[in-house]
């Protein structure tokens, strides 16, 4: 009971930041819950649990301040959360110590590529077939389909398999590759991240990892903790919410390979 609560205070603190940047939090909730005792597959399976509630909150309040591009979130999330599942299913297959730098590297790499500066395209010269060029709201990008997809398709597997929802990825993915401006990432990405968590947690529950004395309760934690980051998010600069963005990723990445090298 102590451990459950002292991880339930944890992860609203996380919660808070992650839905901040329309990340999950599974990169900080999976080694968390490893760390507090849970096997890597229950802990990976827990994580994409409470991902399903966390991302929902954060959904319902950036959907509310039509921060959620839906058209966008629908055609590039499908891929992902087919092969989250898929990841997820299999993930049995991979020790729990290989999964953990798995984890750690595509973090890093994630965090690194958020810290790069974002150039202005001409929205005119992607008039090309798989350039989709959006208007939504008062913004104006151009999605590069022919990235998006197959990356979004290896990320879902990669999360799926880790427990993690994706979001790391996916938000450097719209930022930097698609031009979304960072307000609409983050409200676009925690659709997908509620869609592509869940698909994991099914790939994970279906081959038996899942305790749910832990994941109920701190699901409830991390639901209260989205909506306060969700309100957060509303108030705070598209730069600070990059930066947050990086350096937290790199904190996960660190916090993991440190678990790794503990465990192996």
């Amino acid at each position: 009971m102590v451990r459950i609560t002292l991880t339930s205070i944890a992860v609203l603190a996380i919660a808070v930041i992650m839905a901040m940047t329309g990340r999950g939090g599974g990169n900080f909730y999976v080694p968390l819950l490893v760390a507090s005792g849970q096997p890597m597959h229950e802990a990976a399976t827990s994580g994409q649990f409470i991902l399903v509630f966390a991302a929902m909150t954060a959904m319902f309040v950036f959907h509310k301040q039509k921060m959620v591009d839906w058209k966008l979130a629908l055609v590039i999330d499908p891929p992902t959360d087919i092969m989250a599942f898929i990841g997820g299913y299999f993930s049995g297959l991979a020790s729990g110590v290989a999964l953990k730098f798995l984890l750690a590297a595509l973090l890093t790499l994630a965090g690194f590529l958020m810290l790069l500066k974002v150039r202005n395209r001409p929205i005119g010269q992607h008039s090309r077939f798989g350039f989709w060029h959006r208007n939504f709201g008062n913004e104006e990008y151009v999605v590069n389909l022919w990235l998006a997809i197959p990356i979004t398709a290896a990320t879902g597997l990669a999360a799926g398999a880790v427990g993690i929802s994706g979001g790391s990825f996916k938000v450097p993915l719209m930022v930097l590759l698609c031009g979304v401006p960072m307000h609409v990432a983050v409200g676009t990405s925690s659709a997908m991240v509620a869609a592509t968590a869940l698909m994991g947690f099914l790939g994970h529950s279906s081959a038996g990892h899942f305790d749910y004395r832990w994941a109920i309760p701190v699901a409830c934690v991390a639901a209260l903790g989205s909506f306060l980051g969700g309100r957060l998010t509303l108030k705070t600069k598209p730069k600070t919410l990059k930066t947050i963005f990086a350096l937290t990723t790199l904190a996960a990445a660190v916090f993991m390979t440190i678990n790794a090298f503990l465990s192996g």
